[in-house]
């Protein structure tokens, strides 16, 4: 069974930065999806970055495209969200998630992905 632990969220000022991680275990690892997913109060869930890790392919929504940085260390089963110039909108509960496979796609939503971490609040003050 899969689990992933998130750790690094806080709260920040406007213009700060955070970085986010994720440990990844009982899985296999090195090909899997991983997403960061965030939601926000009254809102659905969204993906703000997905990495694969049979190939190099990231995707990154829109919204924190020039701003936030996915990256892995496969060694120690673990990946980044490296986030800055956090604005208040960026404030969330963000989750990491996987989905073991041979491919990413920036059409996956929340539904698509198997394993969940218990998710870690971000909170930008303007």
């Amino acid at each position: 069974q899969g689990q992933l632990v998130e750790s690094g969220g806080g709260s920040v000022q406007a213009g700060g930065s955070l970085r986010l991680s994720c440990v990844s275990s009982g899985y296999r690892y090195s090909r899997a999806c991983m997403g960061w997913f965030r939601q926000a109060p009254g809102k659905e869930r969204e993906w703000v970055a997905l990495i694969y890790f049979g190939g190099v392919t990231t995707y990154y929504h829109d919204t924190v495209k020039g701003r936030f940085t996915v990256s892995q260390d496969n060694n120690k089963k673990t990946v980044y969200l490296q986030m800055n110039n956090l604005n208040s909108d960026d404030t969330a509960l963000y989750y990491c998630a996987a989905k073991p496979g041979w491919y990413c796609s920036n059409s996956y939503s929340a539904r698509d992905f198997d394993y969940w971490g218990q998710g870690t609040q971000v909170t930008v003050s303007s």
